[in-house]
């Protein structure tokens, strides 16, 4: 009995250490090819540079908005890279925003590695191209999709800026670990990223715009109502019950991200009709 309790322990032991070496594998899953822009060129979307403060060159890609309309700072969610979110920026477009497609280290072609500080750091490099490009901070709007909601959460607390999109937001990586771990009761002390978007939160003075679905198994709902109950600054909430994690936009996240941003941002007859949507679920 002793070695078969050994021998589990030793098992157990292992996993633990696998999830703890392996954690940013887990955590980041970037397609590291260089997205083209192919037929979002004749939009008038462009690649560019953007300087980190350690020295990376990030290409990203840049709409200008048209004329008085505000412009998006994009940070995607943990896969992928900014091609995937084509179809996002066409519709931005369509809208006459302008948008930052920011793309990651080590995601997109990009030189270096993630990790919580480099996305940090590139988010940094992004809202100083647009501050380069004389975009004020009351046109920008933060938009963090997954894990760039905690992205989005630490630029708004740290600057001014004219409102926040969080989709699919959560408190923190951590508090998510020991959610999907419940099995390694330290999975919340052995993260090192740990993005914790609720202890930046309170910082913000911006409006908040929540987009959460749920049917959401990656980031269940409660982590996204936690977030918004540490909130300061005005927030509303669109909550898709059939959404999710992945597919708020086909249950019509954007049009009200979208109306939102008029409302707040922009004359409400910009986008789209004008409505409150407090609170407000998906049809």
């Amino acid at each position: 009995m002793l070695q078969v309790l050994g021998a589990a322990g030793l098992c157990y032991l292992g996993l633990v250490a696998a999830l703890f070496l392996g954690q940013r594998r887990l955590l980041y899953r970037p397609t590291r090819t260089r997205p083209a822009l192919g037929e979002l060129a004749a939009l008038g979307v462009r690649e560019i540079r953007l300087d980190t403060e350690d020295g990376l060159a990030l290409l990203s890609w840049y709409l200008a908005p048209a004329a008085g309309r505000p412009v998006l700072a994009y940070f995607h969610g943990n896969g992928g890279h900014i091609g995937h979110r084509r179809e996002r920026l066409r519709r931005f477009a369509e809208a006459g925003l302008g948008v930052l497609m920011l793309e990651y280290r080590g995601y997109g072609g990009n030189p270096g590695a993630p990790d919580e500080a480099g996305l940090y750091t590139d988010a940094r490099a992004g809202l100083a191209f647009l501050a380069g490009a004389g975009v004020p901070p009351g046109q920008i709007v933060l938009w963090g999709e997954s894990l760039g909601s905690a992205v989005a959460v630490r630029m708004a607390a740290e600057r001014p800026v004219a409102a926040v999109v969080l989709e699919s937001p959560f408190t923190s990586v951590a508090a998510v670990a020991a959610c999907h771990y419940p099995y390694v009761p330290a999975a919340s002390r052995l993260v090192r990223d740990r993005f914790d978007a609720g202890a930046w939160i309170g910082r913000a003075r911006a409006p908040i715009l929540f987009l959460q679905g749920g049917r959401d198994r990656v980031i269940p709902p409660r982590y996204g109502r936690a977030l918004r109950e540490a909130a300061t600054a005005p927030t509303e909430l669109w909550f898709a019950p059939q959404g999710g994690h992945e597919t708020l936009a086909e249950h019509g996240a954007l049009e009200a991200a979208l109306e939102f941003i008029a409302r707040r941002v922009a004359a409400p007859s910009s986008f789209a009709a004008p409505g409150a949507i407090d609170d407000r679920a998906a049809g």
